[in-house]
């Protein structure tokens, strides 16, 4: 049935405000279900995990819960789920455990596609061990992530391959699975970063080939959490440091501290609210997600070609990248204004977009961008409309006439 978007729209009680949200990429709005699961645990006695009273046995629920979703909406095992305040924090406890393994002569290889996340983590952890790293560096006209280069970046000393599943700058999709079997001919551990891919199209772990699939809660809908999704084994070969009397079992001794029990209600309503797109949909929850996030997937590539069809007819408009698979999200500059102006005038026309390097911080240097203001960023959502798309095309035609 087609995409009943009113339906949709009526999730989310924050779009009653009026705004128009292209801001996906920074965090899209909470659905309603997720609001009421946090209201609802906070309400309720709560208690540290213990299976003494009950209390306690409902945070240990709410824990197994949390990360049964995660294993359902990214096709991993709940055992290999950990759970953490940011995809940030997660990656730097895993380059941190990692790299204490890595040697003088070792290498790993990065993308100057991704967030700096799955970057700047990797890159302190090598010259903390003294590895080298070697750059895969993206079409500067197309935004592409070449694969080939992979062969000849890729050696027996590499050690490890970072890559995302989709640029938070300019949407690109790079061939994860392909660059992921180059690793994996030599060794190499290879680590996903999902945050901006699984919002918007099934995920499968084995599929992408990630060893390691980072993903953020409040980027489908969710809390501000995130998870850190690898087969159990794979944890079970790691140990991070952590505290004595902390638990010392798979995927416990990689969270630090006591996790948010009522936001982790909130991460398992979001995925049954994924899970719920499409209201047709049968079978188990991971199947329903497969099916809603398909058919909000098809929602949004009709949307993204409406807003990049518009923006290639506005001769005052520079648009960055043109890969052939992009998630809808795009940056643009108007000609005669910087991104800070452009975003702080479409602000008070009650648009929200992000301007500047949106943590894309190699992209935006490689291109020689960043410190000139970077770009405007136009991230698209299940929940926006077409009249939404046409609305910020009239209102950006306003801005460039004024420029």
């Amino acid at each position: 049935m087609p995409f009943d978007i009113t339906r949709v729209r009526a999730a989310y009680p924050a779009l009653s405000e009026g705004f128009v949200h292209f801001d996906g990429a920074g965090g899209t709005q909470t659905a309603g279900s997720v609001a009421d699961a946090v209201a609802g645990a906070m309400r309720a006695a709560a208690g540290n995990r213990s299976t003494a009273f009950t209390p306690g046995r409902r945070s240990l629920e709410q824990v197994a819960a949390a990360r049964s979703a995660v294993a359902d909406l990214v096709g991993g095992d709940p055992g290999g789920v950990v759970l953490g305040p940011s995809a940030t924090a997660l990656l730097y406890t895993l380059a941190r455990t990692v790299g204490t393994g890595w040697r003088p002569g070792d290498e790993v290889v990065l993308s100057r596609l991704d967030h700096d996340a799955n970057v700047r983590p990797w890159v302190q952890a090598a010259e903390a061990a003294g590895a080298t790293v070697r750059w895969a560096e993206f079409d500067r006209a197309t935004g592409e992530l070449p694969t080939g280069q992979y062969a000849d970046l890729v050696t027996e000393r590499t050690r490890l391959v970072a890559v995302t599943a989709g640029s938070n700058a300019i949407g690109t999709v790079p061939d994860v699975p392909a660059i992921a079997k180059t690793a994996h001919a030599v060794g190499a551990l290879v680590v996903v970063d999902g945050v901006h891919a699984v919002p918007h199209a099934p995920t499968d772990l084995e599929t992408l080939g990630a060893d390691v699939l980072v993903t953020s809660a409040y980027k489908w809908s969710g809390p501000h959490l995130a998870a850190m999704v690898a087969d159990p084994a794979r944890w079970a070969e790691l140990r991070p440091a952590k505290l004595i009397p902390s638990s010392d079992a798979v995927p416990e001794r990689f969270e630090y501290g006591t996790p948010s029990f009522p936001l982790l209600a909130g991460v398992t309503a979001a995925v049954d609210h994924l899970a719920g797109l499409d209201p047709d949909a049968t079978g188990d929850r991971r199947s329903r997600l497969r099916a809603g996030l398909a058919a909000a997937q098809a929602h949004e590539e009709a949307l993204l070609d409406r807003l990049l069809a518009g923006l290639a007819d506005r001769p005052a408009i520079t648009v960055y990248g043109s890969p052939a698979r992009r998630w809808p999200t795009v940056s643009f500059r108007v000609a005669g204004t910087s991104p800070a102006q452009t975003q702080a005038a479409l602000g008070e026309a009650g648009f929200c977009l992000t301007a500047g390097d949106y943590y894309a911080y190699e992209y935006f240097t490689a291109m020689g961008l960043r410190d000139t203001g970077g770009a405007v960023r136009a991230s698209i959502y299940h929940y926006n409309t077409a009249d939404e798309v046409d609305r910020l095309l009239a209102e950006l035609d306003r801005l460039a006439d004024r420029a």
